[in-house]
C-alpha cells in the first residue's frame, strides 16, 4: 500500500493528502467526497505521515501499514464507534504485542476510522515507489566485471586565501551643506 503524502492534521477529522508545499506549510485535500482544500500552517497545524506512525509495542513498534495489511484480511472490523473492549479484542488480532498500556481505545478508534477511509481507494492496494524500485533492482542478474579497476586517487583542489582587507578611511565631518556652514 502507498501511503505516501497522506497525513493526519490535529484538530481536523478525517485524512488528507498533500498536494503542495510552500515557505509556511502544505496544501492539503480532504480525502472524503467534498475534496475541500486546507492550507496547513506548520506553526500552528501538527501533520503526522500514515506511513511513518507506528503503535507501541512490547518490542519493536509496529507499523501502521503492517497494521492495515492485517485489517485487510480480517473478517469481522468492528464499528470506530464500537466498546473498548471490542476494539481491543480486534486489535490483539490485526496487532499482536501491542502494548495495551500505551495504546488507548481513542488510538484504536481512530485507526479503525482510517482504514474505513483507506480501504475503498486505489492508493491502498498500490506498492509505494521505494518498494517497487528495490524488488526491480533485486530482480536485475548483477554484472562482475572481468578486472577490478583501481581508482586513481582525485587531486586535492588547491585552497585560496583571500588577500587581507585594505584598512578603512577615517571617517570626516562635513557638513551636508557647505553653504550653510556658517
Amino acid at each position: 500500500m502507498n501511503l505516501s503524502g497522506i497525513v493526519a492534521v490535529s484538530g481536523k477529522p478525517g485524512l488528507w493528502k498533500a498536494l503542495a508545499q510552500n515557505k509556511t506549510g502544505f496544501v492539503l485535500e480532504s480525502l472524503d467526497a467534498q475534496k475541500t482544500k486546507l492550507i496547513a500552517n506548520l506553526s500552528t497545524a501538527k501533520l503526522a505521515a500514515l506511513d511513518e506512525i507506528t503503535l507501541f509495542s512490547y518490542d519493536e513498534d509496529i507499523k501502521l501499514t503492517d497494521v492495515f495489511e492485517r485489517m485487510k484480511t480480517a473478517t469481522n472490523i468492528p464499528d470506530a464507534k464500537a466498546d473498548g473492549k471490542a476494539l481491543r479484542t480486534f486489535f490483539r488480532e490485526v496487532a499482536p504485542n501491542h502494548d495495551e498500556e500505551k495504546v488507548y481505545a481513542s488510538d484504536m478508534k481512530k485507526v479503525i476510522s482510517w482504514f474505513q477511509i483507506l480501504k475503498d481507494m486505489p492508493l491502498f492496494n498500490e506498492e509505494p515507489a521505494a518498494a517497487s524500485t528495490e524488488e526491480a533492482a533485486a530482480e536485475k542478474p548483477a554484472v562482475t566485471a572481468a578486472k577490478p579497476v583501481a581508482e586513481k586517487p582525485k587531486p586535492k583542489a588547491a585552497v585560496q586565501k583571500k588577500a587581507p582587507a585594505a584598512p578603512k578611511a577615517p571617517k570626516v565631518n562635513t557638513p551636508k551643506n557647505p553653504s550653510r556652514a556658517g
